[in-house]
């Protein structure tokens, strides 16, 4: 399986997140050693852009020594397709640069019950979300990735995985769901609502990545903090 981070210093909300620094190590950083951690992938690649702004991100790749494809800015299923044709795999595990709150052991859980389930075409933790946003793991096998080259249009080819979850009569998808439910928490980097939580996070735990339930256990203390970003709309699958 080959791990397929998409990166980009474009970002309408947030620009430039991806880089941002979080005790000592930047936000792609952390998402890139979640992803090693985990210890499920044979090959790991960053999917960034050929714009001229994410050459920073492409000397961020060369300096924590993780592979990099650069392909269009906004035909994110390009990168991605691309990205497998130079770091081949049976399947691809997708990952977005602005979670870098991963938990590599949600990795390693949720490629295990992939492995378990013969002949998915998709799997992921957000179809029916028990997961905080920015914690979810998607896995694609790779020829269904083509598949979804081929068929995909307009903002499927920005979210990538989208074309396979809202067509399930034409794919075998599988939701992974985890237990007890903290979709309430947003752990994700999108705002500046969000970073202040994120960076109130790293302050506190460090340079390490943080277990789900130990994260979550300290937050259940910190119910202003909670809330800083409890408010962020999620843009609509079809605002790309």
């Amino acid at each position: 399986m080959v791990g397929v981070v998409q990166a980009r210093m474009g970002s309408s909300r947030l620009p430039g997140k991806v880089l941002r620094p979080l005790a000592g190590r930047s936000v792609l950083g952390r998402v890139v050693r979640a992803a090693r951690e985990s210890g499920v992938l044979a090959d790991l690649v960053v999917a960034t852009s050929t714009e001229p702004a994410d050459d920073a991100v492409v000397a961020e790749c060369d300096r924590l020594g993780v592979a990099w494809h650069r392909g269009p800015v906004d035909d994110v299923l390009t990168r991605f397709v691309g990205a497998l044709d130079a770091h081949p795999g049976d399947a691809v595990m997708r990952f977005t640069a602005d979670c870098p709150l991963l938990d590599p052991e949600i990795i390693t859980l949720v490629t295990a019950v992939w492995r378990a389930v013969p002949g998915l075409d998709y799997a992921s933790t957000s179809i029916a979300r028990t997961l905080p946003r920015g914690l979810d793991v998607e896995i694609v096998r790779a020829d269904t990735l083509r598949t979804l080259d081929r068929l995909a249009t307009d903002h499927h080819r920005v979210h990538v995985t989208s074309y396979a979850y809202s067509r399930p009569e034409l794919f075998r998808v599988l939701g992974v769901t985890l237990t007890p439910d903290r979709s309430d928490l947003r752990l994700t980097l999108d705002t500046e609502a969000d970073w202040t939580l994120v960076r109130a996070v790293t302050d506190h735990f460090g340079d390490v990545s943080v277990p789900l339930a130990k994260l979550a256990d300290w937050l259940d203390g910190q119910p202003a903090l909670r809330a800083v970003n409890a408010g962020v709309r999620q843009k609509r699958l079809e605002e790309s």
